[in-house]
């Protein structure tokens, strides 16, 4: 029971975590957070609640435990209500989240949970994103003519 209301409130304080919508559609994002993730690791360290987070679709997910630490999470097969669920939650292991143990847990809008377990997870090295974002703005910023 105490496990459950742990994952209430965490779910309650990320609520407002989620990212907005971004210009790219979520396969492009998937794509670049995987063009810049490094190899799987076995865990990561959860201590607290989580800075942000972005679903991918409902394929893939990245979590910030940090302002400059992220993680992208690959849950086993889709995770159902994940790409418009306004909160999650991660189970973890005495402050580490485990990939093959550890859930993300999701809500919908009825506060039930649901459960998609963690098959994979991989820092993202964001400096390497902004700067990825960065040179995509760049080549796709409208072009005024000049004396305009």
């Amino acid at each position: 029971m105490k496990i459950l209301i742990g994952w209430t409130v965490a779910a309650l304080v990320c609520a407002a975590c989620s990212t907005s919508p971004s210009r790219m559609s979520a396969d492009a994002r998937l794509a670049l957070y995987s063009a810049h993730a490094g190899p799987s690791v076995d865990s990561f360290r959860l201590l607290g609640q989580l800075s942000r987070w972005e679903a991918l679709g409902n394929e893939a997910l990245v979590v910030w435990t940090r302002p400059n630490e992220a993680w992208l999470l690959e849950p086993y097969g889709p995770c159902d209500g994940l790409d418009y669920s306004s909160a999650i939650s991660l189970t973890d292991h005495a402050g580490r989240v485990e990939a093959g143990l550890d859930y993300v847990l999701v809500s919908n809008p009825s506060s039930i949970h649901v459960p998609c377990g963690i098959r994979g997870i991989r820092p993202l090295d964001l400096a390497a994103i902004r700067e990825a974002e960065k040179a995509r703005r760049s080549t796709t910023a409208p072009v005024t003519p000049a004396g305009h």
